[in-house]
């Protein structure tokens, strides 16, 4: 398995600790989002580098703006 992007694990970092605020399991989120739970899985471990368009769907899911995922 290729290294994981340190860019990818801080940024499925965030998106898993948004997502445990909102009180979801990666289910609910991924059902939310119309992405498949593991992917979404796959994203909050950094295995993923999700395209920009998903990262918009990721951040229209917790209701934040784009920015906030990767600041």
């Amino acid at each position: 398995m290729a290294a994981k992007n340190e860019n990818c694990q801080r940024f499925g970092k965030r998106v898993r600790r948004l997502r445990k605020e909102l009180g979801l399991s990666q289910e609910q989120f991924a059902d939310r989002v119309g992405i498949h739970r593991t992917y979404i899985g796959g994203i909050e471990r950094g295995e993923r580098n999700p395209t920009l368009s998903t990262i918009y769907r990721i951040a229209q899911g917790l209701k934040i703006e784009a920015s906030r995922l990767l600041g």
